[in-house]
């Protein structure tokens, strides 16, 4: 049987190579991990054209993954930094690496990071469109944006970012609301620009078939973009998200009628006490797709401190029902991040992620928490630095201000709780003379 999509594979019965693969990592049985993606609780983004990557699967009942954006503005084009962040993102074992370039040909650095990542590839197309077309956004036609999506699948993007739910009755939602900060989706703006501007439907939406005939002939997954997420903890859970939410439902079961795999996002900035219900308001509107948050951020008074902000709304958006994180850097809402910014954002989105796993009762998520408390009460260093998310820091600060004896750390030095604890169960005096 010849199938397209993991979708396709799976609704035939088939258990494909990536299922399998998942199947191993998640230890879960293949023959689970095959009905899930049948029926679109779990999807596993793997284009064709990507040799090199190491499939991941996304959603029920697997652990939390994580995505690292990057690429390059107008403002800074360095691509050689951008290839820094990149080897940082494989580093750290990123799960998915989204090039959100948008100025100039960014072809090339597109391609030659498909060639070398093993992690899920995901972009915009809208963003390539102006610097791929060389037009301004008001003389881009429908066909065009369609021609972007085809280039980006054809060099092997595992999954695009296509804002298909900002549709008329969208926006006539969104002029109501009276927003606090409107619009904040680089590519939500976008279209809704180019629909103001030209007076037409949302390309994306109108010609919706013909995109998911691009992502089914090379196996894309389209991640729904939420163009109207809340900017600010104001306008979170407004009518003009929810109305989106519900055209993105509608939109997802279209494209599983075509077997293409679905992801849906989701906001944002959002209070804490209003996390758990959107993520099963948008698992109810969407039919358990897997859900891609961005954040959520819990307040927006924290320039320069957001990898904080999104990490706390993260944490419980993923123990909820998220499934996938797009990381925040320290830079949000300043600039473009450097590789420092990157490191911090890929630590705090993997602590949330890791957490939330444990929270979920995820197989196994435990473990290397259990194997690094035993390291601690054996007060085993090189242990514990292994078992750390990030070694070297574990070192660094450890060693920056080392004891007399390792025994401890400089905090507790000879009274530590574990050497008193340890030596009284072992039958020997504590003594604390220097």
């Amino acid at each position: 049987m010849t199938y397209n999509t993991q979708m396709e594979a799976a609704r035939l019965g088939i258990i494909t190579e990536q299922m399998l693969s998942v199947a191993e990592k998640e230890s879960i049985d293949p023959q689970i991990i095959r009905e899930r993606v049948a029926k679109g609780s779990i999807a596993i983004p793997a284009n064709k054209n990507h040799k090199s990557l190491d499939p991941n699967g996304i959603g029920e009942g697997l652990k939390t993954k994580i995505n690292v954006n990057l690429g390059v503005s107008g403002d800074c084009a360095d691509y050689t930094e951008e290839f820094e962040k990149v080897n940082l993102a494989l580093e750290f074992k990123a799960e998915a690496i989204m090039d959100l370039s948008n100025y100039g040909k960014t072809n090339t650095f597109r391609k030659q990071l498909i060639e070398k990542s093993p992690a899920m590839i995901g972009t915009v197309p809208i963003y390539d469109a102006i610097g791929y077309l060389e037009k301004d956004l008001k003389k881009i036609t429908a066909k065009d944006f369609l021609k972007v999506v085809e280039a980006h699948a054809k060099e092997g993007v595992d999954f695009m970012t296509i804002h298909a739910g900002i549709n008329r009755h969208a926006i006539n939602s969104f002029r109501k609301a009276k927003r606090l900060t409107n619009i904040v989706s680089r590519g939500g703006s976008l279209v809704f620009a180019w629909m103001e501007m030209t007076g037409n439907e949302n390309p994306f939406y109108e010609f919706y078939d013909d995109v998911l005939d691009i992502l089914y002939k090379y196996d894309v997954t389209i991640s729904l973009g939420d163009a109207l997420r809340p900017g600010s903890t104001y306008d979170s859970t407004d009518a003009a998200q929810i109305s989106e939410l519900i055209e993105l439902g509608h939109l997802t079961k279209r494209a599983w009628e075509k077997n293409v795999q679905v992801m849906v996002e989701g906001p944002g900035h959002m209070a804490i006490n209003e996390i758990a219900a959107n993520m099963i308001l948008q698992k109810r509107i969407c039919h358990n797709a897997p859900f891609y948050v961005l954040g959520p951020l819990v307040t927006d008074i924290a320039p320069g401190y957001d990898h904080i902000t999104s990490a706390i709304g993260g944490a419980i958006a993923a123990a909820n029902g998220a499934d996938f994180l797009c990381y925040v850097t320290p830079a949000e809402h300043l600039r473009l991040p450097n590789k420092d910014d990157v490191k911090e954002g890929i630590i705090a989105s993997k602590i949330a992620a890791h957490a939330a796993d444990i929270a979920k009762g995820i197989p196994n998520a435990r473990d290397v928490d259990n194997k690094m408390s035993d390291a601690r009460r054996r007060i085993d260093w090189e242990e514990m630095f292994s078992l750390a998310i990030d070694p070297e820091k574990a070192r660094a600060y450890f060693e920056s201000k080392p004891p007399a004896e390792r025994h401890s750390c400089s905090m507790c030095g000879k009274m530590c709780a574990m050497r008193t604890t340890n030596k009284i169960l072992n039958n020997e005096t504590v003594e604390f003379e220097e």
